[in-house]
């Protein structure tokens, strides 16, 4: 069955060719975009939707997400609030509690936080493990997250836990927990910052991940100044995420990693800078330097408790100094990119994070004629319709 979805306003594609395209259509066939372009032109379907004149999107590409954790740390975020300082040592009370709740628990959080994200346009995310920090316990948080994620990220490598000496702890993460994890994840990931794991610790998990054909990401550049970036693009990691401490070579590496073949996305979590009250990302710099940016949530219980990739958006447009068209492009293609989804890979899997035709059919569709409502009107939803994979989810 085709599905004829016309009478949009405003249609943005992320296509070089297309771009965004005004009074547009889009015929999906099964799970992929068939056909997209003016309404006028648009090819017979077996159904048809009218938009009515509001404004389409891919949908969001969440690309950094903690979503497999247990309890609740509002009272941290309340201290810091307060004028507390951040510090990473907060995880060790998610493990705690993780490793005490059952798998069914595990995956219920999952499961609403994966709904809420869908009902609010993202039709992709990542879930990384790093709760768990025992093989048991990180193979049962892989698992979960292969029932809703789109990639699954091994983060082993999040704190050293109590009473463990810090590199004994990597060589128990780059062996036995590395190869029991393995199997089920498609990346591996390491907190590449004081209070984590230091420079030379970083650089075992990301080089034993990478003999066992795992992607690379990396935790970097967060509370200050680290040698996060500069590892990630040397190693060839697929995105660096937090960057908001970066000095002019940094941004300089990080943009020149594309010329190099490397490609190395630089991933800003707005929401996160906000609840640590750190300084936010230099993303406008990381534009026009030339660097491929992508936008994500990192929801988390302690220091982004979101699943809202619009109030990603309309931060990183009213606050970092982005347009409306780049910032939803990094939250859509920038996500997909840093993913390593936004071509068609070998196992067949559609592109994400275009409308154009071959890719996933994942697209919203807002209550406004224009993506501009976005950030002209913060914190209103928006969303009035979810399609993901070809089927209307919302």
């Amino acid at each position: 069955m085709a599905l004829l979805i016309d009478g949009i306003g405003e249609l943005t594609t992320n296509d070089d060719e297309l771009g965004r395209v005004a009074d547009a259509a889009v015929v999906v066939e099964g799970e992929r975009i068939a056909w997209v372009g003016p309404a006028s032109r648009a090819p017979a379907a077996d159904e048809r939707f009218d938009a009515a004149g509001r404004a389409a999107l891919p949908g969001w590409v969440d690309s950094h997400v903690h979503p497999v954790f247990a309890g609740d740390r509002s009272a941290e975020f309340e201290a810091r609030m307060a004028g507390q300082a951040y510090a990473a040592g907060g995880i060790a009370t998610t493990v705690d509690a993780t490793r005490a709740a059952s798998d069914a628990e595990l995956a219920a959080t999952l499961d609403r936080l994966a709904d809420e994200a869908l009902a609010g346009g993202t039709t992709a995310l990542e879930a990384k493990t790093g709760y768990g920090l025992t093989i048991d316990d990180e193979v049962r948080s892989a698992r979960v997250a292969r029932g809703r994620a789109e990639a699954v990220t091994f983060l082993g490598a999040h704190l050293v836990p109590e009473g463990w000496d810090a590199d004994a702890y990597v060589e128990h993460v780059a062996g036995p927990m590395l190869d029991a994890v393995a199997p089920l994840v498609d990346a591996i990931d390491v907190f590449c910052e004081r209070g984590a794991f230091d420079e030379a610790q970083s650089r075992r998990v990301l080089e034993a991940g990478a003999a066992k054909g795992l992607a690379l990401r990396v935790h970097g550049n967060q509370l200050g100044p680290g040698p996060g970036v500069r590892l990630a693009v040397e190693l060839g990691a697929r995105s660096v995420d937090h960057v908001a401490f970066l000095d002019d070579e940094e941004v300089a590496a990080l943009a020149g990693s594309w010329a190099a073949g490397i490609g190395t996305v630089a991933t800003v979590l707005p929401a996160c800078d906000l609840s640590t009250r750190m300084p936010l990302a230099p993303a406008r710099r990381l534009l026009d330097a030339g660097a491929v940016v992508a936008i994500a949530t990192n929801c988390n219980p302690g220091t982004s408790y979101t699943t809202s990739m619009a109030f990603c958006v309309a931060t990183a447009v009213l606050q970092m100094g982005l347009t409306v068209e780049e910032a939803v492009r990094a939250a859509t293609l920038g996500g997909a990119i840093a993913l390593g989804r936004d071509g068609e890979d070998a196992d067949g899997r559609p592109p994400l994070g275009r409308i154009r035709p071959g890719a996933r059919a994942d697209l919203q569709l807002l209550e406004a004629p224009s993506a501009a409502h976005l950030a002209y009107r913060p914190g209103v939803p928006l969303v009035g319709a979810v399609w993901r994979r070809g089927e209307r989810v919302r």
